[in-house]
């Protein structure tokens, strides 16, 4: 297994920085997920890597060896691009088995790597069919087993579902989360969508404007997200975000409409604090409690899952909450909020964290003891 390193990589078209002097390393034997919008970078940066663009400036490493002046071939990578890259005219069985053969394997080893990988990819059946009477994501499959069958140390896919069904998008995804799950290579992965992201990924390598704003296990990406952008790009929809929530150089103990008890900050910062919360850990009762807020119910709409996701305004304040479908039917004009303190994160005015986190004070004068 080889690690992937690059060092200082940058990449210019014209006055455009596609890659913006990235130095980082992913690991060996891991699956890193490249993730972000489009145009932020995440495909040039593979592409460098696989060696299909030359870099501005800046080193690509593969363990010890430096590969940036290195052709593809000479590289000895697997990839699997957007579209299905196959061999017509010939079946599933002799498209995976070509590069083997050209490794000069013995037909037990061939036969053994083919048999693996069609069970891994659930291809048996199709093993024997021809290219032409398969549809998109059948096809996808056989690049995939193509390049796995091969044994290299690193395989490199470029948004490989992006362009099937969705029957075939679900299928393949369960596919891609067991080859991933029981392979020993280093694995990148390209992909804008977060789900495949979340599902498949050792690590996530967060993208924006060439750089990588966050690289994190995809829990952590998502329960504590570095940035305004981490928050706003992962989620469905993304965090809430309250503006000039306090200012950072606050001292002492004070009070919220979000909250039920009076806060302090653990920590100083410059300037005004946004508070960051996602909508599924906002709780919503129908009910008053000691620990929520009074708050109007504006809006209800069902979601993924059966949820609901109900828009709530708290005094000047309008969050998002998802909930369980029972409790979105128990819910009228009125509802009780809680936000966890554990679950808020704050951001600075640069849209970064500062170091600083909220707590509940401990204030007689705000929070008198009965």
């Amino acid at each position: 297994m080889l690690d992937i390193r690059v060092e200082n990589l940058r990449k210019e078209f014209g006055s455009v920085v596609a890659v913006d002097d990235l130095t980082i390393t992913f690991p060996a034997g891991s699956t890193t997920c490249l993730l972000g919008p489009s145009g932020c970078g995440k495909t040039t940066l593979m592409r460098m890597i696989a060696g299909l663009e030359t870099p501005t400036r800046g080193e690509v490493y593969f363990g010890d060896r430096c590969v940036t002046k290195l052709s593809t071939r000479a590289r000895n990578i697997g990839m699997v691009f957007q579209y299905p890259v196959v061999y017509r005219g010939s079946n599933v069985r002799e498209n995976i088995e070509l590069p083997l053969r050209a490794e000069k394997l013995s037909k037990a080893e061939i036969d053994r790597r083919i048999d693996e990988v069609v069970d891994l990819l659930e291809m048996r059946h199709a093993v024997d069919a021809s290219i032409e009477e398969l549809d998109n994501g059948t096809r996808q499959k056989v690049a995939v087993a193509r390049a796995v069958a091969r044994r290299p140390q690193i395989i490199l896919f470029d948004e490989p579902i992006t362009n099937v069904d969705i029957s075939s998008k679900l299928q393949l995804k369960r596919a891609l989360k067991e080859l991933v799950t029981r392979l020993k290579q280093t694995i990148l992965y390209v992909t804008h969508d977060q789900t495949e992201a979340m599902t498949l990924a050792d690590q996530i390598a967060l993208m924006k404007d060439g750089r990588i704003v966050q690289y994190a296990p995809p829990r952590e990406l998502y329960d504590r997200p570095n940035d305004v952008f981490g928050g706003w790009f992962l989620g469905n929809p993304g965090m809430n975000f309250i503006e000039n929530f306090v200012n950072g150089s606050q001292q002492g103990a004070f009070t919220s409409p979000l909250f039920a008890r009076p806060l302090r900050l653990d920590g100083r910062a410059a300037g005004p604090l946004t508070l960051g919360v996602r909508p599924e850990h906002v709780r919503v009762y129908p009910a008053p409690r000691s620990d929520a807020v009074p708050a109007r119910v504006l809006s209800r709409a069902i979601v993924v899952g059966g949820q609901q996701l109900v828009a709530l305004q708290v005094a000047d304040f309008v969050l998002k909450a998802k909930v369980a479908a029972d409790v979105g039917r128990t819910l009228t004009q009125e509802a009780w909020v809680h936000v966890p303190l554990e679950r808020v994160t704050l951001f600075g005015a640069d849209g970064h964290k500062p170091g600083v986190a909220l707590q509940h004070a401990v204030d007689e004068s705000l929070h008198p003891t009965p």
